[in-house]
């Protein structure tokens, strides 16, 4: 049965709510060699706009646009855009979706974003994730935090939570980017469009 992340989803992320706070292990592929290392949202603090997609390896739908996701990534990197992926599923029901098993996919697709594993799930109750891929399009928004004295702390504002494109299955037959088009409007310091189409995916693969 196919569905979209609005039919499994039993709250919707509201635009405009704050990126919850994560603190996750991570991989990537970078100049030849593969990184591993933890990563927070505050690693990401001087970033313009974050894209934080929660995906898998073995759902269809990720595979699919894998090689898309990647292009996003060189495409708007050098604009002040970060990308991450986060793998939630249940690994011990799911082998293919463990850690060791995302280093060999980071390896093999070349994905120089960070891939995180949400080992516990609890960072996609937090973002009400519920499908994979599941896209989140956060822009930064800088506000005093405590006394005047504080330094400037970054805040992430959801903007974009929908789909990559208009068709998962070929990319010969994309007529609409809709999560590049919500990033070019925010690097254009432009409002991102209301009206967004949700994903569709797999469920997230629950303990």
């Amino acid at each position: 049965m196919v569905l979209t992340c609005s039919d499994l989803q039993k709250e919707e992320a509201k635009l405009g709510s704050r990126a919850p706070a994560f603190n996750l292990r991570g991989t990537r592929f970078v100049a030849g060699k593969t990184e591993e290392k933890l990563y927070s949202l505050q690693d990401f603090a001087d970033c313009k706009a974050l894209v934080i997609i929660f995906m898998c390896n073995h759902c269809p739908y990720v595979i699919a646009v894998q090689e898309r996701i990647q292009a996003l990534v060189e495409e708007f990197s050098a604009q002040g855009v970060a990308l991450i992926g986060v793998n939630s599923n249940d690994s011990t029901r799911y082998p293919a979706d463990s850690f060791e098993a995302m280093k060999v996919r980071s390896r093999e697709q070349g994905f120089t974003f960070p891939y995180l594993h949400d080992e516990t799930q609890q960072v996609a109750k937090a973002y009400g994730a519920v499908c994979t891929p599941d896209p989140y399009v956060y822009e930064r928004s800088s506000s005093m935090a405590g006394s005047m004295a504080s330094p400037m702390m970054s805040e992430f504002l959801l903007r974009y939570h929908g789909r990559i494109d208009d068709h998962w299955k070929d990319p010969a037959q994309v007529s609409r980017r809709e999560l590049a088009e919500a990033l070019k409007a925010i690097v254009e310091n432009r409002p991102v469009s209301p009206e967004q189409k949700p994903a569709m995916g797999c469920s997230i693969k629950w303990k």
